[in-house]
């Protein structure tokens, strides 16, 4: 899967051929025909109210100077729009709220992609009573 993003000759960033403030100068429906297929859907079927009250909040934080108050949510399949960048969210992993700071190359992906839900399993030697054959683990 790859995402249509890159740095221009000036360094300025672009998405599928617009800078970050034509694309944050769309409207959510234009920005949506740019996206990839899955987020386009969704947003073309209507967010839910729960999705359109986390956008309410990231536009009021966005309109404020000083938006250092991480906004919480529980919704990891949030579509990342151009409106969040910049912005802090804290989102549910299952166990607590970690911190994801939304940065251009995010736009297109959806929240919970940021932020693992399992961790990496790192197993150890086998215990006492674990099974029959660990029982002759050589001792040295």
């Amino acid at each position: 899967m790859s995402q249509e993003y890159r740095t221009g000759r000036e360094g300025e960033f672009t998405y599928r051929g617009h800078t970050l403030e034509e694309l944050q100068d769309l409207d959510i429906e234009e920005v949506a025909e740019l996206l990839p297929a899955r987020k386009r859907r969704s947003i073309e079927r209507g967010l839910s109210v729960e999705k359109q009250k986390l956008l309410e909040k990231a536009r009021e934080k966005g309109e404020e100077e000083t938006a250092n108050a991480p906004i919480r949510t529980h919704l990891r399949d949030m579509p990342i729009l151009p409106e969040f960048v910049g912005l802090t969210f804290e989102v549910y992993t299952g166990q607590s709220f970690e911190r994801v700071r939304v940065e251009p190359e995010m736009i297109g992906h959806y929240l919970g992609e940021f932020q693992l839900t399992r961790n990496s399993v790192e197993h150890g030697q086998a215990g006492i009573g674990a099974t029959r054959s660990s029982k002759f683990v050589p001792l040295k």
